[in-house]
């Protein structure tokens, strides 16, 4: 057995075949891969490089789009459920909390989106509060909330209220009673003229003349009945043959009223003494005293009392 050498020179180690090259388009491709791993392995007391970090945290407006989406609703939706308006919730999902008129709106838009949407809207606020100056204080709303300074300014309108009532009243009970010296003064004079000039009395105590009834002539076969109303307004109330209502009401001083019926009329008197009587074209004087209630039937024969 013959013992070869190594091309290296070390005996007892048979020479072991070179492997051969590939050549032609694999050979290209595999030393450019082999350039490759090279140029991306890290060299020896350099650290590696880090790669793209984990992406951004999403913002209070992608968070609230993100979960409108996932609960599949609309921005329509969602105003009608919150009350806010589409533009301010699009606004806010675009993290444009400046159209919502302050940090106090804000925090209630995002808190009504984000129960609407289901977020978490405590946590969204909190990140707001972060990213704008913090929390406000819960001391200032006490501070600035005096309750008992407000009772106190509330009274004093009631008070002035209640003080310039009892004035007007004051004045008007004070005008009435001198309304009132002023009519009965009138009254007071002309009791004591007719003393002091008993020719100027005279006329007024002579009764006026009666003019001609106008029933005088009453037609033959009805009841014709003239009321005047001399001392006094009179309540009267008429009623013909058939029950029909000719006339209620008062009866001005002064005024007079004919009825006439084919068979009777049934009268009531609110003041006989007011009421002067002509049936059938007599004169029967007044109805009855003064604040008496009479009442009467007249037929176109005479009068009777009823």
């Amino acid at each position: 057995m013959t013992i070869g050498k190594s091309p290296s020179g070390d005996p007892g180690r048979a020479a072991r075949p070179k492997a051969a090259k590939p050549s032609g388009p694999a050979a290209a491709n595999n030393s450019s891969k082999n350039s490759t791993a090279k140029s991306s392995a890290p060299q020896a007391g350099q650290s590696k490089p880090k790669g793209p970090s984990a992406s951004a945290e999403p913002t209070i407006g992608q968070v609230l789009g993100s979960a409108r989406l996932a609960a599949e609703l609309t921005v329509e939706e969602v105003s009608a459920e919150t009350r806010v308006r589409v533009p301010l919730i699009q606004a806010v999902e675009e993290d444009d909390f400046d159209r919502c008129g302050g940090d106090f709106y804000a925090r209630g838009h995002i808190r009504a989106i984000s129960r609407a949407v289901g977020a978490d809207g405590e946590a969204l606020v909190a990140r707001y509060d972060a990213a704008h100056g913090g929390a406000p204080s819960a001391a200032r709303p006490v501070a600035a909330f005096e309750p008992q300074k407000i009772r106190a300014e509330r009274r004093r309108p009631n008070w002035t209220g209640a003080m310039v009532a009892a004035i007007v009243v004051v004045v008007a009970v004070i005008g009435f009673n001198l309304a009132a010296g002023k009519d009965k003064t009138p009254t007071a004079e002309a009791a004591v003229v007719p003393s002091a000039h008993p020719s100027a009395t005279v006329a007024p105590k002579k009764p006026a003349p009666v003019k001609p009834s106008p029933v005088a002539a009453a037609p033959a076969g009805r009841v014709t009945l003239k009321v005047s109303a001399e001392s006094g307004d009179s309540w009267l109330l008429v009623k013909n043959s058939k029950g029909d209502q000719l006339f209620q009401g008062d009866l001005a001083k002064g005024d007079s009223k004919v009825f006439t019926d084919p068979k009777s009329l049934k009268v009531v008197y609110g003041d006989g003494g007011a009421a002067h009587l002509w049936v059938n074209g007599k004169d029967l004087g007044t109805a009855g005293d003064d604040g008496q209630v009479v009442k009467a039937t007249y037929t176109p024969g005479d009068p009777q009392a009823g």
